[in-house]
């Protein structure tokens, strides 16, 4: 998948979907690459009781986005599988969209290791995550 075009990267993730929880939370998928990517997602919706982003939203939006990204490094017939994360959380959104972008810090044959900073409509960093996919053979 490393080799294609953007917009047959764009048309896969259309055709494969980013799951049920993503498509809750209107997390939606702007560029991908094996080393790179941004999403969006929406604040309305994704809010805890104080009106504030949950931080678990922010980890949500960026594991999806990291886990795509390290699943086009897997490569055709492999895919990546989540097996650590972690999230320093520095502020907080009300409203508006909010932006992950992701870049790769490790991509190997087996593990890949992407940090992905989330950042509200004005250019405020809210979240750095750092996500791990361990990559393995599809099973029939």
């Amino acid at each position: 998948m490393a080799e294609q075009t953007p917009e047959e990267i764009m048309a896969w993730v259309r055709d494969r979907g980013l799951g049920e929880l993503a498509d809750k939370m209107g997390i939606e998928i702007l560029e991908l690459t094996p080393t790179s990517g941004i999403a969006t997602m929406p604040a309305e919706g994704n809010r805890q009781p104080l009106g504030l982003v949950h931080g678990g939203a922010y980890v949500v939006l960026a594991e999806t986005l990291g886990s795509m990204c390290a699943t086009l490094a897997a490569g055709v017939g492999r895919h990546a599988v989540g097996i650590e994360i972690n999230a320093s959380h520095s502020k907080s959104a009300k409203g508006g969209i909010v932006t992950a972008t992701a870049k790769a810090v490790s991509i190997g044959r087996t593990l890949t290791t992407h940090e992905i900073a989330v950042d509200d409509d004005k250019g405020n960093r809210l979240s750095t995550i750092r996500i791990t996919n361990f990559l393995r053979d599809n099973r029939d």
